[in-house]
């Protein structure tokens, strides 16, 4: 039997531990520190190419999600879901009106833009304390709706987009992973069809690799929902915040 007709990959000793690196931060991204992912987006960009790498990467992030739904089920607020979906369904119409319009290099800056912007107004709001009203207004959910379908779309890349709105609302840890996870679990499953029908960037080879790479993403899962237990609120706000910070950084190099 020619195993690679059904493992079409020949990749580097190095390359495996990148990947195998990335599938653990997705994992831990879901069920603990979200925005993790966004160091390994890059990673699985550079090994398969940036647009085809978010059809190798979306079956994988699909699976995390259901591991931190299933976990964090009780958890989501709701409210913030439901004002966020219908935007980030236009965002998604937004990313396949520009896709070929922007080069790969242009939309990372605008992701990272996008972000530190988001982190602006979310510090400048904590500063306000409670007389702070911008988190509750409509286009706070639109702006961060929008901008979350439009990067998930584009390269799977919204996790420091969606920290930095669940951080200016102030939601206790749980209630982030929850909520970040059913956000992210129902914008992702709406994914799929666009990237198998439109962008044809899933296949059976792609399908069969992400196979290959489901332990780490347990291991990952895991390793985030042991890291939520162990940490303070103040801790784990402090992590999202760095996380957040580094992963807009790194999209500008």
């Amino acid at each position: 039997m020619n195993f690679a007709l059904f493992f079409p990959y020949d990749l580097l000793p190095w390359k495996w531990i990148a990947l195998i690196f990335s599938c653990l931060c997705f994992g831990m991204s879901k069920t603990g520190i979200n925005g993790i992912s966004t160091v390994a987006v890059p990673l699985f960009a550079l090994i398969f190419g940036g647009k085809e790498s978010t059809g190798v990467v979306l079956p994988l992030l699909c699976f995390a999600d259901l591991l931190a739904v299933f976990y964090y089920r009780r958890h989501a607020e709701w409210k913030y879901i439901i004002r966020l979906i219908p935007w980030a369904l236009a965002g998604f119409g937004l990313a396949l009106l520009v896709d070929a319009l922007i080069p790969p290099r242009g939309f990372k800056s605008l992701i990272g833009i996008c972000v530190f912007a988001g982190l602006v107004i979310m510090f400048w709001n904590d500063r306000r304390g409670k007389n702070a009203a911008v988190p509750s207004a409509w286009w706070f959910s639109a702006l961060f709706g929008i901008i979350g379908g439009f990067t998930t779309m584009i390269g799977n890349a919204a996790g420091p987009i969606m920290s930095v709105f669940l951080l200016s609302v102030r939601l206790p840890k749980k209630s982030f992973v929850g909520t970040a996870a059913w956000f992210f679990l129902i914008v992702n499953y709406l994914k799929l069809p666009l990237q198998i029908f439109i962008w044809h960037n899933i296949n059976m080879e792609s399908l069969f690799f992400d196979l290959t790479m489901i332990p780490a993403v347990l291991v990952g899962a895991v390793l985030g929902i042991i890291l939520v237990k162990k940490i303070s609120e103040r801790v784990f706000r402090v992590l999202v915040y760095v996380m957040t910070i580094g992963s807009a950084a790194l999209l500008f190099l």
